[in-house]
């Protein structure tokens, strides 16, 4: 029996958490605790791991349905497999099955300061559509703004990233 070649896709378990958290923890200063992941898989949320060949971690994103649209709760990428086009990878996944549940929408919050994950928002098609004051934690306990972010989804055409 073969083994995959390159990355794939596949359900996140509770049996995975270790190394999600690892990952967690490795990319944020304020990351989800094993209870938001926990939570969501109990709550039956679209969670989904990118992972190599030999099952290892690249990345995951969670995602709530709802009433034709999806919200994206949480999208990262193991900080060493950054800027390897895997973020893009995973928001065509989420589209793609966004889609399949005849979502028309796909929202999320984005701390202000983070440009970079704006930037590929942007490439993709969200729109900045409003303001969550003092969403995010931030450094000496003080809070962050998050940007709401809309992702009309149109057809099955992907946006041009």
């Amino acid at each position: 029996m073969s083994r995959p070649v390159g990355p794939r896709f596949r359900p996140m378990q509770v049996s995975d958490l270790e190394r999600v958290m690892a990952v967690e923890l490795q990319a944020y200063p304020f990351p989800w605790t094993r209870g938001h992941f926990v939570d969501s898989l109990a709550a039956g949320y679209r969670a989904q791991l990118r992972v190599d060949a030999d099952d290892g971690l690249i990345g995951y994103s969670v995602a709530m349905a709802g009433v034709d649209e999806m919200h994206l709760l949480n999208l990262t990428v193991t900080p060493a497999r950054q800027g390897q086009g895997h973020a893009q990878a995973l928001l065509a996944e989420l589209g793609q099955a966004a889609r399949a549940a005849k979502a028309a929408t796909v929202w999320l919050e984005v701390r202000e300061s983070n440009a970079r994950a704006r930037a590929l928002y942007e490439r993709w098609g969200f729109e900045s559509v409003g303001r969550r004051k003092g969403y995010y934690p931030a450094n000496a306990g003080r809070r962050e703004d998050a940007l709401v972010m809309r992702w009309t989804l149109g057809g099955s055409e992907e946006p041009a990233p």
